[in-house]
């Protein structure tokens, strides 16, 4: 079940221009946020994805293949690195990256031309934090922190934080549902 949560404060005044936190009860419920968030994507669009393993990051990504639309299971890439998701709506592709093996900053991501992909492309990088920022000015930085231990609460708090001129505007509240 989640909670309604209206848009705050910036967090980082200098950067961060645009936040929503949303509370997120099941991972069904996580699906359903990234279908809500493939809604306000377009080709050119970074999200990057961070939190603990087993936080929800694949389920986000997974519903956001299904609210683009795009041919192919979406599933964690983390021994391929990169997965690309052809769309079969006539959308962007979805470019799903996942950074966790990756030691360096952009220069070990240019070997995956991120920088070639992401004006056609959605691409969502799970761990990409301090690895791709430099990609573009205007990001999505989707941070799910989660219970962690020995616990079965499937209870996540998701922020969503807009940077840039891109989504300065945007109503990232839709996304609280």
């Amino acid at each position: 079940m989640e909670a309604p949560a209206a848009p705050r404060s910036p967090v980082e005044p200098e950067a961060a221009q645009n936040v929503v936190d949303i509370v997120v009860g099941s991972p069904g419920a996580m699906t359903d946020l990234g279908r809500r968030l493939a809604g306000l994507l377009r080709a050119g669009d970074l999200v990057m994805l961070s939190g603990e393993l087993g936080a929800g990051k694949t389920t986000l990504t997974r519903g956001l293949g299904e609210g683009l639309g795009v041919r192919g299971a979406v599933t964690s890439p983390t021994f391929v690195i990169a997965r690309v998701h052809p769309s079969l709506a006539g959308g962007p592709p979805l470019v799903h990256v996942d950074a966790y093996r990756l030691g360096g900053g952009l220069d070990e991501m240019e070997d995956l031309d991120l920088d070639v992909s992401l004006p056609e492309s959605v691409v969502v990088v799970e761990w990409g934090e301090g690895k791709v920022e430099e990609l573009t000015d205007d990001r999505l930085h989707v941070r799910i922190h989660r219970a962690v231990g020995d616990t079965s609460d499937e209870v996540r708090h998701v922020t969503v934080t807009g940077t840039g001129s891109r989504w300065a505007a945007a109503d990232l509240g839709t996304l609280a549902g």
